[in-house]
């Protein structure tokens, strides 16, 4: 059984999409990680709890599928902020964060970490 469910699995990961925009914190990447850890041993390996994996892959397979997006339709494209699917995509993106994330730094940190990386300089030159 274990045989089945590995390629199962296999075939989940395949199918599953990576958003390379989202270096280090896409889904389908943690995904792929956790059932090369899972499934070490490949075809051999021993599931411990059998039920549980196989809950857990009918719902991940639903996820893939869209099956909730299916059934619960949605009047429009946007959240609650007027916000489209793709402008959400565009602001998740790891670039756009590191942006935004240098934006958030106050006058003075960033003044510090300017003279910081020059004073080390500095002293390099002197030592």
């Amino acid at each position: 059984m274990a045989v089945t469910r590995y390629r199962r699995f296999l075939r989940l990961c395949e199918e599953w999409p990576l958003d390379q925009s989202k270096g280090g914190r896409d889904l389908g990447a943690f995904l792929r990680q956790r059932v090369a850890l899972a499934f070490r041993e490949g075809e051999s390996t021993q599931i411990a709890d059998p039920e549980k994996c196989d809950q857990m892959y009918d719902s991940l397979a639903r996820i893939n599928s869209a099956y909730y997006k299916n059934k619960y339709p949605r009047l429009r494209n946007t959240c609650f902020t007027g916000v489209t699917v793709e402008e959400c995509r565009m602001v998740l993106a790891t670039d756009n964060m590191k942006q935004m994330e240098e934006m958030k730094k106050g006058m003075w940190k960033k003044l510090r970490e300017k003279f910081a990386g020059k004073s080390e300089n500095v002293t390099k030159e002197y030592v």
